[in-house]
Formats: C-alpha cells, sequence, structure tokens
C-alpha cells in the first residue's frame, strides 16, 4: 500500500484542496513554490500510462479543475505540470504555481511551510472548486 492509500485511506492526514469519488487533491508536504499540489486518483496505479484512458481522461480532467483553483489563489504566471513517476508507485500529477521555468526544477531546495499556513492556503484553494 503506498503513501497516497494511506492518505486516502485517512490513516495519515493532508492538507486536502479537492476530493471526487475517484480523486484526491492535496498540497505537497515538501513543496517547490506554495500551492505545489498533488493529484492522484483513488485508485492505486503505479505507472500513469498503465490507466485506462478514461481513467486518464478523467484525471486530467479532475487536475484541470484544481489547476485552475490555484491559479484564482497563488500568485503565478501559470500552472506547471509535471509527471515524474519514480518518487511514490502511485500515479500523481504535480500542479506547480510557476513565474519561470526553474520553478519547476526537482533538484532545487523544497520549502519548509508551516501547517498553519498549509490549512490555510488549502482552505483559500478549494473554496474556489465547483
Amino acid at each position: 500500500m503506498s503513501i497516497f492509500s494511506k492518505i486516502i485511506s485517512g490513516e495519515i492526514p493532508c492538507y486536502k484542496v479537492a476530493e471526487d469519488k475517484h480523486h484526491l487533491a492535496f498540497l505537497d508536504i515538501n513543496p517547490l513554490k506554495m500551492g505545489h499540489t498533488l493529484v492522484i486518483p483513488k485508485k492505486e496505479i503505479d505507472y500513469i500510462f498503465d490507466m485506462e484512458d478514461n481513467e486518464l481522461a478523467a484525471l486530467h480532467v479532475f487536475a484541470s479543475k484544481v489547476a485552475k483553483s490555484i491559479k484564482n489563489n497563488v500568485e503565478c504566471k501559470k500552472i506547471g505540470i509535471a509527471v515524474v513517476g519514480l518518487e511514490v508507485p502511485h500515479t500523481h500529477i504535480h500542479l506547480i504555481p510557476i513565474n519561470a521555468v526553474s520553478d519547476m526544477d526537482f533538484s532545487k531546495p523544497k520549502l519548509s511551510v508551516n501547517a498553519d499556513e498549509m490549512q490555510q492556503l488549502a482552505s483559500k484553494i478549494s473554496v474556489t472548486l465547483d
């Protein structure tokens, strides 16, 4: 069972941004930028391209809604999207507020954000989701 499956089951807490029957979005606890969000399917699938076409499309539609909400609530030029797929064996999409390409450099040091700031940001982003 992946760490993301433990988050889905409630065994591990998260800063939830959005959820529907098949997907969950939550703030990355080691963000590259404030608002860095992970979008996952609730069904544990390691490799994104092993997903059925309809599941992959639905994941991206859900991610699009989350990205629009992040963009409306976090100062940035755009929301970058990345799928690396090596660090956790559970498909996930990184949505990262960016102002430059270098904002998506995963080798950069991660931000340290306190729990209150994370909760406030998660609430702020989730408020505008429909």
